[in-house]
């Protein structure tokens, strides 16, 4: 049986990947260790970004655990040219996840980079994993998992938010933990 808790970082300044919590940010990361206090956890992976580091940070030194970075569970990128109904391009995304901006990546590229992190983790020994990525890239994976995550699943996300996607040879369950 492996356990993947899928974290959604905690409130952040802004969507730079060197933009840091708010100070209610890490109120939210002091609250996910207790709440994560029970839990068996044998690795951490994060998101390179600061936010993402920081949410998971308390925890990792409380349980003395290393948190591993990777690349492959940064932020998606919808383009590098500012949209403003950014809004309506992104769910255009959830409809056609091969729909691709200048710049930015479509759907289906994002998910399966994060799709690749999961495949990686069942081959893997450890068995309590703690994945700490951002809010679109993580319903990316849930709707991998589950067809009818999209859009406005991911507008109800909450900084922070946890999944746990529980895996036993090939059948898996999802289920949000966190309670916003």
């Amino acid at each position: 049986m492996k356990n993947i808790y899928l974290i959604r970082h905690c409130e952040a300044t802004g969507q730079a990947l060197d933009a840091p919590l708010t100070e209610e940010g890490f109120i939210q990361a002091s609250a996910l260790t207790n709440f994560l206090h029970d839990k068996q956890i044998d690795r951490i992976i994060s998101s390179s970004f600061l936010r993402a580091i920081q949410t998971i940070k308390p925890f990792a030194e409380k349980r003395n655990i290393e948190i591993e970075q990777d690349n492959r569970l940064t932020e998606r990128i919808l383009s590098s040219t500012f949209f403003p109904d950014w809004m309506d391009k992104l769910e255009a995304t959830f409809r056609d996840f091969d729909l691709t901006y200048e710049g930015g990546e479509s759907s289906r590229e994002a998910m399966n980079r994060i799709v690749e992190v999961i495949n990686e983790l069942v081959e893997s020994d450890f068995e309590n994993t703690i994945i700490v990525a951002h809010g679109g890239i993580l319903s990316l994976l849930l709707n991998h998992f589950d067809k009818k995550f999209g859009f406005e699943q991911w507008k109800n996300l909450s900084n922070p938010d946890v999944y746990l996607l529980s895996m036993e040879h090939k059948t898996f369950q999802i289920e949000r933990l966190w309670k916003a």
